[in-house]
């Protein structure tokens, strides 16, 4: 089969995905439409946000569709008349079987960890909130149930130290797109293999809500260390920093250092300044933050903070 034969639909809605499918492009796949999600309000002016596919697939002169309900007839009907051979999805809502079963080829997603470790809706989030030294993404064709099916290929990368999730999101979209490229290059050639994941054996990655990124001071150091850097830049870990007149100012905190400083017999959550340096007690050490943003303001260094602000204690 030859590249232009071989027809392909793309579902896909953030950034993450944009990679891939700009790398579909630059390599000459037929795409015969994209899916995504419909416009919607978003913002402060209420203006029409449009998904960051839909903007690259308009600036591509790409055929466009944006159902409500993926079940609709309507999409279903205008699926069918494409003719696709196969469904790429990547970072995309759960398709219904009568669409994921559409293509002759059948469809696979990309996804951003080592499956069967960490199935579900926050993978790059999770393994860095745990702590964990590498990740890797992986190709598997759709089964019902959710990232449950044979996988095609997997890649690693190391999770450095000083990484955050939005480096580690980076690194995984570039690493992603490539293997999709040679994923479908291997449909093509007929040299595709695939392996079924190991029955029991998985981690979840639920999704994350605003509940889950406040801090537990009660926690170690390096584990309200990985807490802030597994939700770094978006969507934040945060915590109520209680100032020495007893207001609470609940602030968003992207960036901290471990010390090897033991906090004694100091309260867990007390927070103490040296020079410019703002740290929090922790279960066993001392962590200090670097970068904060109290509610209602920009995001700033600590010594800026200081500037303006006296907190005394973290609320547990």
């Amino acid at each position: 089969m030859e590249k232009k034969d071989l027809k392909i639909i793309f579902f896909g809605t953030p950034e993450f995905a944009v990679e891939s499918l700009d790398a579909l492009i630059k390599n000459d796949f037929n795409i015969i439409g994209v899916v995504t999600m419909p416009d919607k309000l978003a913002g402060r002016g209420h203006k029409l946000y449009q998904s960051d596919v839909k903007r690259y697939a308009v600036e591509h002169n790409l055929h466009i569709l944006q159902p409500e309900k993926l079940k609709s007839e309507d999409f279903l009907q205008e699926l069918r008349a494409l003719q696709a051979d196969l469904f790429i999805v990547i970072a995309f809502r759960m398709l219904p079987r009568e669409v994921w079963q559409m293509p002759k080829l059948g469809t696979f997603n990309l996804h951003a960890s080592l499956l069967p470790k960490y199935r579900g809706a926050a993978p790059i989030n999770r393994a860095v909130m745990n702590g964990d030294t590498e990740t890797g993404v992986t190709t598997f064709f759709l089964k019902h149930e959710i990232d449950t099916g044979d996988m095609i290929m997997q890649r690693k990368i190391e999770i450095l130290p000083e990484d955050n999730v939005g480096d580690v999101h980076d690194k995984l979209m570039h690493l992603g797109a490539d293997m999709v490229v040679e994923t479908v290059n291997a449909i093509i050639d007929g040299t595709l293999t695939t392996t079924p994941q190991p029955e029991g054996e998985f981690t979840p990655a639920p999704k994350i809500f605003k509940e889950d990124c406040r801090i537990d001071w009660l926690k170690s150091a390096v584990e309200v260390h990985n807490h802030v850097r597994g939700l770094s830049p978006y969507p934040a870990a945060w915590s109520v920093i209680v100032e020495d007149s007893g207001r609470p100012l609940e602030s968003k905190i992207f960036s901290t250092k471990l010390t090897d400083f033991s906090i004694g017999d100091t309260p867990i959550g007390t927070i103490k300044t040296e020079g410019k340096s703002l740290l929090v007690a922790c279960s066993d050490k001392w962590l200090e933050i670097k970068e904060l943003q109290p509610a209602g303001k920009k995001r700033m260094a600590a010594d800026a903070f200081l500037l303006g602000y006296h907190p005394s204690k973290m609320q547990l």
